[in-house]
């Protein structure tokens, strides 16, 4: 094919006609700067053309998210992720937020988080709300083995009303559907570092296509904010 980029512009183009309320993959990350993005500037940055969380030389205190500052529905999300860490020095995790909200008074968010690291890969957890794991891939050993420790993986995540779907480097994770009501299917996409350990994750190469709204769907600013968080509340 002589013009491979022409021919993906026109299907582009050709998909946003026929299916309306799809849009074009955006990047959510411009590769030097956190514009977009909000978190604690002492614990992320750009580095290295990656947004950056944590640290190899001292302890995370508290887990610490950079989240965007849009907030979102229904989307294909695809990114990439590497994380790192000093062995025996803590939980070395990461994860990814989606349909999420700060919660007040704390360095926590609420909501769906896509899982990474070592024994957590093909897993969402509920965090700062039912704060437990809600769904986990039908095959995990098949997930773990196509993770690449300490090394980039792709990630892929698609939310579709109450549906959840994942892939890491093109194998299929999680794929669960909601149905405990007043889960809101809106929020904010975010990063985590966990706490604990010494451990650097670092994600590029983020886009999104943002999909047709579901009609009537349940939200944030129809169920309410996160309540502050309690003192010692149990998170992952």
């Amino acid at each position: 094919m002589r013009y491979p980029r022409l021919l993906s512009c026109v299907v582009t183009a050709l998909v946003i006609l026929v299916f309306p309320g799809v849009t074009a993959a955006a990047e959510l990350f411009d590769g030097k700067s956190l514009a977009g993005w909000a978190g604690d500037a002492k614990w992320w940055r750009v580095q290295d053309g990656a947004l950056t969380g944590g640290s190899l030389t001292e302890k995370v205190p508290h887990n610490y998210f950079l989240a965007t500052k849009r907030s979102f529905q229904n989307f294909d999300l695809k990114l990439r992720l590497k994380l790192t860490g000093v062995p025996n020095t803590g939980m070395i995790n990461s994860g990814v937020q989606i349909r999420s909200l700060r919660v007040p008074d704390s360095t926590e968010m609420s909501g769906y988080q896509v899982d990474a690291g070592e024994g957590w890969w093909g897993k969402l957890y509920d965090e700062s709300r039912r704060n437990k794991v809600i769904a986990e891939s039908a095959n995990l050993s098949a997930v773990a083995a196509a993770v690449k420790r300490d090394d980039w993986n792709e990630i892929r995540i698609r939310t579709e009303g109450s549906r959840i779907r994942s892939w890491v480097n093109g194998v299929p994770a999680l794929d669960y559907t909601e149905t405990a009501p007043n889960i809101p299917l809106d929020g904010h996409i975010g990063l985590q570092i966990h706490s604990g350990g010494m451990a650097l994750v670092q994600v590029k190469d983020i886009t999104i296509e943002e999909l047709p709204p579901t009609p009537d769907a349940v939200t944030w600013a129809k169920v309410g904010p996160p309540p502050p968080r309690k003192a010692k509340a149990k998170t992952k």
